[in-house]
Formats: C-alpha cells, sequence, structure tokens
C-alpha cells in the first residue's frame, strides 16, 4: 500500500499521519503557540482517545479534551477515584469491549450508572434520550473529532482519503476505526497483529537516520540556481555520513530535498531535488491541487 493514513488512538490523544511513497516531515511548526524550526515527522495530534471525558453541560454533549488518564482511568476500571464517564465506558456499554480480551476485569455497573445519570441531566434539559441513544450519540461525537484530525492531513493538503489505506494502531484503535473509515468514505483499512504495541514496537524497528539543512537563500528557481545548490548538498551528505562510520556504504541511502515557496509567501513545500523545470511543474501541480481543495472542502 503506497498511500496510508496512520491512525493512533491511544488513552489520551489520537495521532494521525500520512505516508505517500516516504515520510512527510515539516521544517517548522507552531505548537502551543511557540513557533519551533527543527525538522521533524508530520503528526497532528488531537485530545482524543480512550480516556477522554463525556460531559453534558446543560446544553449540550462534548468528548474531551479532558481525559482520565491511566489514573484513575475509566469507571469500569473499578478504581474509587474515578468518577466521570469515558470513551472505554462507552465502548464497553455499546458491546464494542470484549471483557474478556482485558487484562484486568471490566466493571460495566458503574458505568451504566452514569451514563443514566447523564441521560436523566439531559432530560430535564429538553433532550429525550434513551441511555442508549446518549452512548451512540458520544461514540459519534468522538469519531467526528478523529475524522476530522484525519482530513487535516489529507483533504486540506489537496489528497482524496478515499484512495488511503487506513492503517490502525494504539490500544483504542480498534474500536472506531470502522466507523471512522465509513465517515471518510475509506475502502481500505489495515490492522497489524500487534496493533496495540506498534508505537513502542516501531521505534525499536525504524532505520537509524540523520537529516541536516543548509540555507540556500533567496533563489528564482532555474538550472544555475539547482547548479549552485550541489556543493551544499555534498557538504551535508559527507556530514550526514561520518555519523554511521561502522555502517557499511551499501547500508547508508541519501536523499536531497528542497524547501520552496512562492515569494513573499512562509508556507513552504518541500521536493525531491531534481531539474529546475520538473520542480516548477511539480510545484505548481501541488499547490493548485491543494486550493481546489480548500476551496471546495466546505461543500463536501
Amino acid at each position: 500500500y503506497k498511500r496510508v493514513v496512520g491512525f493512533d488512538m491511544g488513552g489520551t490523544s489520537t495521532d494521525v499521519s500520512r505516508y505517500d511513497g516516504a515520510f512527510e516531515r515539516v521544517y517548522a511548526a507552531t505548537v502551543a503557540r511557540v513557533r519551533i524550526v527543527a525538522p521533524m515527522l508530520r503528526i497532528h495530534s488531537i485530545a482524543a482517545g480512550g480516556g477522554s471525558i463525556c460531559r453534558f453541560d446543560g446544553n449540550k454533549f462534548t468528548v474531551g479534551p479532558e481525559s482520565a488518564g491511566a489514573d484513575p482511568g475509566p469507571l469500569c476500571y473499578g478504581r474509587d477515584s474515578a468518577s466521570e464517564l469515558t470513551v472505554t465506558d462507552v465502548n464497553l456499554l455499546l458491546g464494542r469491549l470484549n471483557p474478556a480480551r482485558f487484562p484486568l476485569h471490566l466493571d460495566a455497573s458503574r458505568a451504566r450508572l452514569e451514563l443514566e445519570s447523564m441521560c436523566s441531566a439531559a432530560s430535564e434539559c429538553g433532550f429525550a434520550m434513551t441511555p442508549e441513544q446518549v452512548a451512540e450519540g458520544l461514540f459519534e461525537i468522538a469519531n467526528l473529532n478523529m475524522a476530522e484530525a484525519i482530513r487535516t492531513v489529507s483533504v486540506a493538503r489537496g489528497h482524496d482519503v478515499r484512495d488511503d489505506a487506513l492503517f490502525v494502531f494504539g490500544g483504542a484503535g480498534g474500536q472506531h476505526a470502522c466507523a471512522i473509515a465509513r465517515r471518510l468514505g475509506m475502502r481500505t483499512i489495515l490492522f497489524h497483529a500487534y496493533s496495540g504495541l506498534l508505537s513502542a514496537l516501531g521505534m525499536g524497528l525504524s532505520d537509524e537516520g540523520w537529516q541536516g539543512s543548509a540555507d540556500a537563500g533567496r533563489r528564482l528557481l532555474d538550472a544555475q540556481a539547482i547548479s549552485e545548490l550541489e556543493p551544499h548538498y555534498e557538504h551535508l551528505e559527507h556530514e550526514g555520513r561520518d555519523q554511521f562510520q561502522n555502517a557499511t556504504g551499501a547500508n547508508i541511502v541519501s536523499q536531497c530535498s528542497i524547501q520552496m515557496r512562492y515569494r513573499g509567501t512562509n508556507s513552504d513545500l518541500v521536493l525531491t531535488l531534481s531539474d529546475a523545470e520538473a520542480l516548477r511543474e511539480e510545484f505548481h501541480a501541488h499547490r493548485s491541487e491543494e486550493h481546489t481543495s480548500e476551496l471546495q472542502s466546505p461543500c463536501n
């Protein structure tokens, strides 16, 4: 599968990413209103997970961003300090979580009482709903939040997510993957045998790498500019190979890329280095697709 959306749903957050033949990276990002200039994988995170707290505030039902965390955790874990309904509790009550496959005893009674209490509070405010309807509604709210996160890394960037496979991992991913894929129109879902451990497993199995960068300055894209950049690439490659002195040459793969933007803008596009004409065509094609997606997305 060459085009894959990674869907990692854990206890407190959901991380989504996209693979299209290469790992997507960014070189600057704003995190908690702080601008960070450093190379990193393009991963979009939202506060949605199995421990996300479900509430009714008198006007609407909400899921997250607050989380019960690992301690006290969901009500069904049976800890005395737990007091609020979570997504895991909702999945248990809806039959989406199999207690027999869980490493600890799950008690649905407290979760059911809290759901009934929430249902009663909603009824007093004019929302006549059964506990089952409330549970289904909370489940759909969580799915909507996570589906929007996937749209952020796909549709909002000019990609048709329906052509991608949804790769599921994280301890809670399997409870929501089918519903989210259905909402997004995705037709292929991939489950690994160790899907609940893939974050840790991937850290141990991933290739070791090094990434360096050099400021090319303001240059117009033409053949001369590309040739003038060659010494920069040679220096970076030499610096990178020095980091892997014990590796054989056959095991080292280098790739050169270039950051491009329209003059006067701060939105970069990273492309694999090639000749000037091919870079220009690929840059304009991608920006056109991205712009079209932004115009059409409110109507989709």
